[in-house]
């Protein structure tokens, strides 16, 4: 039996630990949030966001980091990004496995970072990492639906190894090398259902829908190209598909806040109702920097992060989009 310390005890790193209790392995999830701790130690259910899932024995809920590393074969993280450099940093301090893993979908805001370009800095590299993303509800993993991600790192042998601990028959984890593809078709996706959730609450059809999310691919396909990632990759589980699966489903925080905008309501109250994470908020920002800094034109990621930055009313934000030139489709 494999133990894993899992990092974050939110609705995916519930869902992630659960599946890996159900492959015979023990998941000890570590949080910051010591209430939320203490439910799921004497509730033995994540009830703030997983209620309907009760934990195995083979789950245990930890206050002290130290407890959960002890003995573990590998840290799977599941914090949000503006929370990665902390979570690295207090692990750096422990006497942890040097295989890590993540399923945090963002850039750092303050550095303009990737997440495995935290990890690297923070926990150096002689650390064995890779990352796990791909079109994938917390809820439905924790009901044992059907789900494929993609698990990538620069060592494959490595990649092949983590993506055992997690695939069985309703859960498939392809193995990647491309850890920026992989990084990079989470995070813009998140933006671009945003958007996708705006045009939806303004009543603009299935047509405008379609039309956001082939052009917001293209955007997704030129950042990827600057900054060398893979195009079968932006095409596969962590591109398209995660593109696809946001952009369309309401269980999408980034999709609800969209929606939420297109009803007046401001992104800040709607996450201070939601009290979760939402990562398309945070990525836009540092998204537009990062293609401004490699001269890539994303209209559509522009548009929703000025919307988000007040400096551009929604209504402006959807002329500029249908006012641009005619052009060639090119993606």
């Amino acid at each position: 039996m494999t133990t894993a310390a899992v990092l974050g005890a939110g609705s995916w790193g519930t869902a992630l630990a659960l599946q890996l209790t159900r492959n015979s392995h023990r998941a000890r999830v570590w949080d910051c949030d010591t209430g939320l701790v203490e439910t799921l130690q004497t509730s033995r259910c994540n009830l703030r966001y997983l209620p309907d899932h009760p934990l195995p024995d083979t789950f245990s809920a930890h206050h002290e980091l130290s407890e959960a590393v002890e003995g573990a074969e590998f840290v799977l993280i599941a914090v949000p990004s503006y929370a990665m450099r902390t979570a690295c940093g207090q692990l750096a301090r422990e006497h942890f496995p040097a295989k890590v893993a993540w399923a945090t979908k963002g850039f750092e805001k303050q550095d303009n970072l990737m997440m495995h370009e935290v990890v690297a800095q923070m926990l150096g590299d002689g650390v064995r990492a890779a990352v796990l993303s791909g079109p994938s509800f917390a809820r439905e993993v924790a009901n044992r639906l059907p789900t494929a991600v993609t698990l990538a790192s620069s060592d494959q042998e490595y990649a092949k190894e983590l993506a055992g601990y997690f695939h069985n028959s309703h859960f498939r984890v392809y193995t990647s090398n491309d850890v920026i593809g992989v990084e990079l078709g989470g995070t813009i996706k998140n933006v671009l259902a945003i958007a996708a959730g705006i045009t939806d609450g303004l009543g603009f059809g299935a047509n405008a829908r379609a039309a956001l999310i082939t052009r917001g691919l293209a955007e997704m396909m030129r950042l990827g190209e600057s900054l060398e990632a893979h195009r079968t990759t932006l095409m596969g589980l962590a591109g398209v598909g995660d593109l696809i699966l946001t952009c369309t489903d309401d269980q999408s925080r980034n999709r609800r806040l969209g929606l939420a905008l297109a009803q007046g309501k401001s992104a800040q109250q709607f996450m201070d109702e939601l009290g979760q994470a939402v990562e398309g908020f945070h990525a836009a920002q540092v998204l537009h920097r990062v293609a401004r800094r490699h001269g890539v034109d994303m209209p559509i990621c522009t548009q929703v992060w000025q919307v988000l930055n007040g400096d551009i009313e929604l209504e402006n934000a959807v002329s500029e989009l249908l006012s641009r030139d005619m052009k060639v489709e090119v993606t």
